[in-house]
Order: structure tokens, then C-alpha cells, then sequence
């Protein structure tokens, strides 16, 4: 398992980076979150999350291990669902929300605005919901207030913002 590649920044774009490890270019698949941390750098260093496909080998690069850990638990906890949530689903998810925001999002069980996610039905942000709440409490990671997502009248401004 590759945990971080570390390099030069030879080509980015919102969705993918290309990292120049000693001579050898990483094309690696990013979220918006890691595109905005890194795109005024010469170099940096992508926490890998690996997809290994019969038909495809993909890497996902995160600016943070917590970014990392939430596709860990997005993909492993919810593989069974059918379409399931994989590698590009994840990180479209965590393009749309910061790691806190989501975890907020989770434990509130507000489905609404994870279901604004492109790719996300009200059933799988329902499911995603009862799968990972408790995952999430426990996970340590720190959480945008709750209450921002329970309340419905923020959820709207929020939902109208985004």
C-alpha cells in the first residue's frame, strides 16, 4: 500500500494532479478540498488512497490523512450498495464538503445536503447516514456544529450557497 507520495507539482487541475517523484510522474485523481491546499505550491506530498480494479489502477491523493481516513470509511463501510460508493464517488463527495462539514452532515442525519451531492440519491445519502454515524462519532474527527445542519432554515441558506 502507497502511503503518501511526496514530489514536484508537474501539472494540476481541479480533478487530477500529476506529482514528479524523481523523475517518475504520479497521475493522481484529487478532491477540490486537496486542489485548493495545493495549487500555489511547487511541490507537495498526497496522502494515497489506492483503487485496484481488474480493468483499472487509480490513485486518489488527499491533502490531509483525516480527508483520507473519511474515503476509508466512505468506501469500506459502504461497498454493498449496489452502484456503492467507490474511489470517485467519495471524492466527489469530499469536493462538496470539507471533511468537518460532512462529518457534521452525518451525525445530524441531515440526507438533504448530501443528497445535493452529483451522483448521490436520496436513498444512498440515507443509507450512507445509518452506516456511518456511529463510525463517525467515534472517528475523533472535529465536526462543524450540528446544529448548522439540523436547523432547517440554515439548511436552506446552506442548500441555496452551495
Amino acid at each position: 500500500m502507497i502511503e503518501y507520495i511526496k514530489g514536484d507539482i508537474a501539472e494540476i487541475t481541479p480533478a487530477t494532479v500529476v506529482l514528479d517523484c524523481n523523475g517518475m510522474g504520479y497521475g493522481i485523481n484529487i478532491s477540490l478540498n486537496t486542489y485548493s491546499a495545493i495549487q500555489n505550491q511547487s511541490n507537495t506530498k498526497l496522502y494515497i488512497y489506492e483503487a485496484i480494479r481488474e480493468d483499472a489502477y487509480v490513485l486518489y491523493g488527499f491533502s490531509t490523512k483525516q480527508e483520507r481516513e473519511l474515503v476509508f470509511t466512505l468506501t469500506s463501510s459502504c461497498f454493498w450498495l449496489g452502484s456503492g460508493i467507490g474511489g470517485n464517488t467519495a471524492r466527489m463527495i469530499l469536493s462538496a464538503l470539507s471533511p468537518s462539514e460532512l462529518c457534521g452532515v452525518i451525525s445530524s442525519g441531515n440526507d438533504k445536503l448530501l443528497k445535493t451531492v452529483k451522483g448521490i440519491g436520496l436513498k444512498t445519502a440515507q443509507r450512507i447516514i445509518v452506516d456511518l454515524k456511529d463510525k463517525i462519532a467515534t472517528s475523533g474527527v472535529e465536526t462543524v456544529n450540528s446544529e448548522m445542519f439540523a436547523n432547517p432554515g440554515n439548511t436552506e441558506i446552506h442548500d441555496e450557497a452551495v
